[in-house]
């Protein structure tokens, strides 16, 4: 008996899915194309994202007058450029910038550099109470900074720093945030393969720092450096206490002085602010991309 195998018809055989042009490029390793409701959505959030400082620019174009009609004013007025001359006339903005990127660079470097080498202790190097020392880092980082202004601001008036950039600088040369990014950080980008290859070689501890962790760190470092920077130049409460507007001011101890009067001139307060913003928005225009690859590599490497 023999038995003869038919040929199922062609619409009984199932047809493998159709690949859309995405997965063919995902699995082909090319780029993902965004669709229309992506672009939408960056673009909604891209114009929320601007519109306060938009709006800042707007406010410093008009005055008081206008500034308290209802509905407020949405576009520049012709007083944006005598603004900005006042303000920077009045408040000394130019000492104030000088002053504050020097706070702002010697603080970011101090704590760059210290964090990324206690970071990388508290990661790789094996020591007795290096658990209770971390966790006491940590705790730091819950007490309200309010609550040291008292003891703080005793010690540099019996220092007699009160007004001078010591003041502001000394106080944040350290950070435990620094110290735990770094940590976190080191634990997964390095392996503890090149720690033990380079003491093979008769790497000390201070060379395996310098030629081993510092490049390895080095997008971390980017990011906390930015991240501390711009934590520092935005900082008032501390440098309004110990610093006057008349002596050694910050950017925001200067701009706090501006438009002061029986009725405070809006206008002159919102382009100090906004002259007081540009220089960030700067960094961020030009090192805002090499922050961004930084953060990839490291993620690459982890």
């Amino acid at each position: 008996m023999t038995t003869t195998l038919t040929k199922p018809p062609a619409d009984a055989v199932p047809k493998p899915p159709k690949r859309s042009r995405g997965m063919k490029a995902a699995r082909a390793g090319g780029q993902l194309h965004a669709g229309p409701v992506a672009y939408i959505i960056l673009a909604l959030f891209t114009v929320i994202s601007l519109f306060p400082l938009v709006w800042t620019a707007i406010a410093a174009s008009r005055d008081n007058q206008r500034l308290a009609q209802t509905p407020p004013p949405f576009w520049f007025g012709s007083g944006l450029f005598d603004k900005l001359e006042v303000a920077w006339t009045d408040a000394n903005l130019g000492e104030a910038f000088l002053n504050t990127t020097l706070v702002a660079g010697v603080s970011s470097f101090t704590i760059v550099f210290l964090s990324t080498i206690a970071g990388f202790a508290f990661a790789k190097l094996r020591f007795k109470g290096r658990g209770a020392a971390m966790l006491i880092v940590i705790g730091t980082m819950m007490v309200p900074p309010q609550l040291s202004i008292i003891p703080l601001y005793m010690m540099v008036a019996k220092l007699d720093w009160t007004d001078q950039l010591q003041a502001v600088i000394f106080p944040s040369l350290v950070s435990a945030f620094g110290v735990f990014f770094m940590r976190q950080y080191l634990i997964q980008a390095l392996p503890d393969e090149i720690i033990e290859a380079a003491r093979v070689d008769g790497a000390s501890s201070w060379r395996v720092v310098w030629h081993v962790v510092f490049p390895t760190a080095r997008p971390a470092m980017a990011v906390l450096g930015m991240l501390m920077f711009v934590q520092t130049w935005n900082d008032f409460l501390w440098p309004f206490l110990v610093l006057t507007q008349t002596g050694n001011p910050t950017v925001q101890v200067a701009v706090a002085g501006l438009g002061r009067g029986y009725t405070p001139d809006q206008s002159l307060i919102m382009a100090g602010a906004l002259l007081g913003t540009l220089p960030l928005l700067i960094v961020f225009a030009i090192f805002g991309k090499q922050i961004v690859g930084g953060i990839m590599q490291g993620a690459v490497k982890g």
